[in-house]
């Protein structure tokens, strides 16, 4: 019992902002100067061990040894898709639940979608983290740690990650507090410098978090998955659209565009016979008119607890020009991964033994 007492006052480092980091230093009687000399190991020098500070005077090289930690995510699982543009990793936590942290290429750029929890608690029904179950919020340095991750794994193969989206497991404004400081630290200019505007964050529509950004500079990009236009819709594939029905969703979605001068991402997964028809267009492109909008359009990622099959081809096409019809601009997102399982929550649910499609 002694043993775990003393481990839980342990301070991960990687849980820190400079800012945090700082004044933990001062409590040490360190300056903000030794502070910055611990930040730049983290995130200029990639130390990985607490041995490895030894650019750090010895007295403090002791003190963290004594009181400090770092995450370390353990690799289980790496699958590579067949045409090498998708790398899947199953990484182990400390406490042994595991999560998933995708490297998609694109245009020759590197994307790495991260986990935020240990399962969801949103429900999506085509999600297969939403079939799983809500487990645990991850920490501050365990969404850090994945792009520490996956920037050792480019390194090794000369390239480096250029965007961030926070698409993976889990809904990141349900664990609000933990992801903004994650942020905080991957954007951090003294640090791994991450510029704001690469990096996404996908919401299911969490209302107050949406509202809470809205009063916050965060110049991010807001992705907002909506995938249906009406109540009825909506609520049969997204669970907490009983809680925040549209017109809550889009006022709030209103005043976050309004207020911060940016417009929103709309996901829209299709699902052939479900949600693609041009009814449906039609009510997307008459819900957006007054948002300052783009809409991605994913064809579904077919998973082993949904029935579902993607929208073919020519209705992608089709509801994509009724959207324009509208002036509501589009892209259809490319699939990555899909012999791989690269979809959010497929990797540990094989794991889990729920199989693949």
């Amino acid at each position: 019992m002694q043993q775990t007492l003393a481990e839980t006052k342990m301070i991960n480092l990687h849980d820190l902002t400079l800012k945090g980091l700082t004044a933990v230093c001062q409590t040490w009687n360190y300056s903000a100067y030794h502070a910055e000399q611990i930040w730049a190991g983290l995130y200029r020098e990639d130390v990985a061990e607490m041995d490895q500070f030894t650019t750090l005077r010895q007295d403090l090289q002791e003190k963290l040894a004594e009181n400090a930690t770092l995450t370390t995510l353990r690799q289980q699982l790496a699958i590579d898709s067949s045409d090498g543009l998708t790398r899947k990793f199953l990484l182990a936590l400390a406490d042994g639940q595991t999560i998933e942290t995708v490297l998609m290429q694109f245009k020759g750029r590197w994307t790495a979608c991260v986990s935020i929890q240990v399962g969801c608690a949103m429900g999506c029904v085509f999600c297969a983290t939403g079939q799983m179950g809500f487990t645990r919020h991850l920490t501050p340095g365990e969404i850090v740690g994945q792009i520490l991750f996956v920037n050792r794994a480019l390194a090794e193969r000369g390239e480096t990650l250029r965007n961030i989206v926070f698409m993976g497991m889990g809904e990141p404004l349900h664990n609000y507090d933990h992801t903004m400081t994650a942020i905080d630290i991957l954007t951090d200019h003294k640090g791994l410098a991450i510029a704001p505007k690469h990096i996404t964050l996908s919401t299911v529509g969490i209302v107050p978090g949406i509202l809470r950004l809205a009063e916050e500079e965060r110049p991010f990009r807001l992705a907002v998955s909506l995938h249906g236009a009406t109540d009825a819709d909506r609520q049969k594939l997204v669970p907490p659209a009983h809680r925040w029905p549209l017109a809550e969703l889009m006022d709030a979605c209103r005043t976050y565009t309004q207020k911060r001068n940016r417009h929103i991402f709309f996901e829209w997964t299709l699902i052939e016979d479900e949600n693609d028809t041009p009814e449906q267009a039609h009510a997307l492109g008459q819900l957006l008119q007054t948002v300052d909008s783009h809409v991605n359009l994913i064809p579904l990622n077919p998973t082993v607890g949904y029935n579902g099959r993607p929208t073919q081809r020519p209705q992608v096409k089709q509801f994509q020009a009724i959207l324009a019809e509208y002036g509501i601009p589009s892209t259809v997102r490319q699939r990555r991964g899909i012999d791989i399982a690269a979809g959010c929550g497929q990797l540990k649910a094989a794991e889990q033994g729920q199989g693949m499609p």
